[in-house]
């Protein structure tokens, strides 16, 4: 049993809160009986559901990964009119969401669906999913440095866990470094601020793998579906 107005939206009639608006103005039955409680539960497999006597019928779920170019915004619409992910997905008809989040600046491997639970599972820290991140960072990069960031660096809202840290080349032409960083949490713009934290500023970030998950087959900008064994996979781990 689920909420009538989380049943509307992942059916595509609207965003949550525009279905909570619609069963307050009594547009929503159940069986043929008129609904305007908020917390009303119904079973999506068995309960008719109408609005404005039109019968919804539950979306398929839909799995994706985008390889995410820079520049686009993790978001399914963007009040300043940037171009968001959704946008990138052309010919997906399900209404569809980003699980977790890219920054702006930041380019790869991001995954986007319509199954809640099935994103509450991946984008929760407690699940501890590998992310790998190919970050150019200026300057070279010291053993110390990659050494304090396996240990952990404290930030301004507290010590991350131990990453793993591996230093990939110098570029001396640009002097740069490219390493990849494997973190398990998700906060807001962590990677960067963990080369900064450590004296090295990022010029480059790009998610490379997620779990199992890489951006093979994929070129920026595209997108594919996982499998079925793909997506169980996920669910088990």
């Amino acid at each position: 049993m689920d909420r009538l107005q989380k049943v509307m939206a992942e059916a595509g009639v609207a965003s949550r809160r525009k279905c909570e608006q619609f069963i307050a103005e009594g547009r929503v039955k159940v069986n043929g009986t008129t609904i305007t409680e908020l917390g009303y539960k119904v079973d999506p497999t068995r309960d008719d559901i109408e609005v404005d006597g039109k019968k919804i019928e539950k979306e398929r779920t839909v799995y994706y990964l985008l390889n995410k170019p820079t520049g686009v915004i993790t978001s399914v619409s963007d009040p300043q009119k940037r171009k968001t992910v959704i946008d990138l997905m052309k010919g997906v008809k399900e209404r569809i969401y980003p699980v977790g989040r890219l920054d702006y600046d930041t380019s790869g491997l991001l995954l986007l669906t319509n199954d809640g639970d099935f994103a509450n599972h991946i984008a929760h820290p407690s699940h501890e999913l590998d992310k790998v991140y190919e970050a150019t960072v200026k300057g070279r990069i010291a053993e110390p440095a990659l050494e304090q960031l396996r240990r952990g660096v404290r930030l301004e809202d507290g010590m991350t866990a131990p990453a793993l840290a591996e230093f990939i080349r110098y570029q001396k032409k640009n002097d740069t470094s490219m390493i990849h960083l494997t973190i398990h949490e998700g906060r807001n713009r962590q990677v960067r601020r963990m080369c900064e934290a450590v004296g090295h500023h990022v010029v480059q970030l790009r998610r490379i793998r997620l779990a199992f998950l890489t951006l093979e087959g994929t070129v920026e900008g595209t997108y594919r579906l996982l499998t079925p064994s793909e997506v169980n996979r996920l669910r088990s781990m």
